[in-house]
């Protein structure tokens, strides 16, 4: 695997990227695949370089890229936005597209890790450019998502604090800043113990808007899902999972159309399954891709329009 460091710009904001080729990049056009972070994440993270070694290996060319106001891009810092977000992936789509190793026409999405696997369902909807998504953990709800992490208390005093923040962001011109590892969203005690991403955790701000939470609260990738067909969609989800609970990944799945898939890893957990699923898994991600992003250029009809051989 090949990487360069690339940049585009999303909104007015330089956007650092990485871009993965394959060793043997010749002059034919590959399929490409744009890949925005999960959750706080980052894009020279050592937990995505796997995926990209073996996405490369089977002949695509990856982007993978900061958010606006992460790591190394320009924007404000620690604003987490989704619908900012997601206009990054847009535009990375249109960057991959001037790309002379890339085919234009064939541009999947991987995304994984909260945010991560929520973001490729709601680009897709909206992007007709996407032909294929692999969406890992993803969340229907946002507000769902940072509910079902609180006790119900805890999650009255979160919505009061919000409310004031909405007034003093009006009144001040300011609003509340807090850790958003701790605050917006609650970490197990399995993501204390696991080190996946402590190769990215010092690099991120260790404040953020409240005001964020607010954002994700609004975003609601399950309203989108159905309009992603007849494009076509794999989800990924980890039996028993504290933190990206499945039964959001299955409302998911239900409301899709068709072609979709879902995988149910077992007997493991959310950060676990990282490392003790991937070998399982993989495969199906790249079948994924090759059936819906290596399809043939030409197609010969004979007989009636129900038969079909591709050339």
């Amino acid at each position: 695997m090949r990487s360069e460091k690339v940049s585009f710009y999303s909104e007015g904001a330089r956007i650092s990227g990485i871009l993965r080729l394959p060793d043997d990049i010749g002059r034919d056009r590959r399929p490409g695949i744009v890949h925005g972070p999960g959750w706080l994440g980052l894009k020279d993270a050592k937990l995505y370089e796997r995926y990209h070694e073996r996405l490369t290996e089977a002949g695509y060319v990856v982007l993978v890229f900061d958010y606006r106001g992460f790591g190394e891009s320009e924007g404000e810092r620690g604003l987490i936005f989704p619908e900012w977000q997601a206009q990054d992936i847009r535009n990375a789509i249109t960057y991959l597209q001037t790309r002379e190793e890339v085919d234009p026409h064939r541009i999947g999405l991987f995304g994984t890790g909260g945010t991560g696997g929520a973001l490729p369902i709601y680009v897709a909807a909206l992007d007709a450019r996407v032909k294929c998504v692999v969406s890992n953990y993803a969340f229907a709800s946002g507000r769902e998502w940072l509910r079902r992490m609180r006790r119900e208390y805890e999650w009255l005093e979160f919505l009061r604090r919000l409310e004031e923040d909405r007034r003093r962001r009006v009144l001040e011109g300011k609003g509340e800043m807090v850790n958003p590892r701790e605050e917006i969203m609650i970490p197990t005690p399995e993501r204390r113990e696991m080190a996946v991403k402590r190769d990215v955790d010092p690099r991120i701000p260790e404040l953020v808007p409240l005001r964020c939470a607010e954002a994700l609260m609004e975003f609601s990738p399950e309203d989108y899902v159905a309009k992603i067909s007849p494009r076509a969609i794999l989800f990924i989800a980890t039996e028993n999972d504290a933190v990206t609970p499945e039964d959001q990944t299955f409302r998911l799945y239900e409301k899709a159309g068709p072609p979709k898939k879902l995988i149910l890893q077992k007997e493991t957990s959310h950060y676990k399954a990282y490392e003790e699923c991937f070998e399982a898994v993989m495969p199906h991600i790249i079948e994924w891709f090759d059936r819906y992003l290596k399809y043939d250029r030409i197609e010969v009809r004979e007989n009636g329009l129900n038969q079909r051989e591709g050339v």
